[in-house]
């Protein structure tokens, strides 16, 4: 058993490896963009050049899922495994269950090419169709099932509850109504814990009502401060990869992009989002308490000039980071020679595995 999450936690690894690029590429894009348009994105589209490069940061944060998804399977299953891994985390996106969901996801699809190829025997004749037709057709189409029937329906209905129980907690104790939103903001790192919070403090600022969301700015951007800070005191904890990762993860951080730090948080997921929850309560129970609200809906750093108080929610973001640095540094296992070892670039594909498809010339 122990084995077989070894094995498993390989092949997480190599989707991460993969992953990686696409969100240091993008979230500089977003960052950069975000930092020459400004806090304001009513008219961002305007701004050129600097839209543009916002806008293909966007379009390159939606491609994490499916990266992260497909190259674990591929990790599973091989190249067979890619298409199909790609759909499903098309899927996940479609669900909201984030890049949880996409891990779920590629190993469920890289799982199932292992069983078609082992079940599914055709004649000899036939088997050139194998892995361009009958293996990604009846994984994409078993696992898309079960996401949207066994996956999506929990999703559905725990975002209705913390929708309903956020509302009813709003008017009570106001450290734990900050507390809360801040720690659901900062939960899954963009999953369908964070889309309740963030839903949730946009209808409130709709109505008027611009105090959650500051909790909810903050919760944003403790995770890569606060594992920046835990870097620091506990160098030994961290691999070379990782403290390359916080390099990129932390500036995006300031302009409120957490998705920086998920291939950090996958490695360890219990504690980093332990610590980074903690962090985040203290945090947006201060601001909360405080009074401070924001009239603008994100920004990070941006949307600081427009909070009533914005040293004091300086103030409460150092709290919520070193909280989440200093727990982090106590509870995260130090790095073994084996993590440091890992070939996080997975494997390629050699040119004998390819001579099993044929391409056929039609007149």
């Amino acid at each position: 058993m122990k084995q077989k999450f070894k094995e498993i936690k390989s092949y997480i690894l190599t989707g991460i490896s993969y992953m990686i690029p696409v969100i240091v590429a993008s979230g500089l894009c977003m960052g950069i963009g975000r930092a020459f348009i400004g806090a304001d994105l009513t008219n961002a589209a305007s701004a050129g050049a600097a839209y543009w490069l916002y806008r293909t940061g966007q379009l390159g944060m939606s491609m994490m899922v499916p990266v992260l998804c497909a190259y674990i399977a591929y990790g599973v299953a091989g190249r067979a495994a890619l298409a199909s891994g790609f759909v499903i985390g098309m899927v996940s996106i479609e669900i909201q269950a984030g890049f949880i969901g996409g891990m779920i996801g590629g190993l469920v699809v890289g799982y199932l090419v292992v069983l078609i190829r082992k079940y599914i025997k055709l004649p000899k004749t036939l088997q050139g169709i194998m892995p361009i037709i009958v293996i990604p057709f009846l994984a994409t189409a078993i696992a898309a099932v079960l996401m949207f029937g066994v996956l999506g329906y929990p999703i559905v209905l725990l975002q209705q509850t913390l929708t309903n129980f956020l509302t009813q907690l709003s008017g009570g104790s106001k450290f734990l109504y900050g507390g809360i939103v801040g720690a659901l903001s900062a939960f899954d790192f963009g999953g369908p814990v964070n889309k309740v919070a963030s839903a949730f403090c946009n209808a409130m600022l709709a109505d008027g009502n611009g105090y959650p969301k500051v909790c909810q700015i903050l919760a944003s951007m403790i995770p890569p401060f606060g594992i920046a800070i835990s870097a620091l005191i506990a160098k030994n904890k961290y691999t070379k990869a990782e403290k390359e990762t916080l390099k990129s993860a932390v500036p995006m951080g300031c302009v409120m992009i957490t998705e920086g730090v998920i291939p950090i948080a996958a490695r360890d997921l219990v504690r980093v989002v332990f610590a980074c929850v903690t962090g985040s309560f203290v945090a947006g129970g201060l601001t909360m308490i405080w009074d401070i609200y924001s009239e603008l809906p994100n920004g990070g750093f941006l949307a600081f000039p427009f909070f009533n108080e914005p040293m004091m929610a300086l103030l409460a973001l150092a709290i919520g980071s070193v909280i989440t640095g200093v727990i982090l540094a106590i509870i995260k296992k130090p790095v073994t020679e084996a993590d440091e070892e890992f070939d996080d670039i997975g494997f390629e594909v050699a040119d004998s595995e390819l001579d099993d498809l044929n391409i056929v010339e039609v007149d």
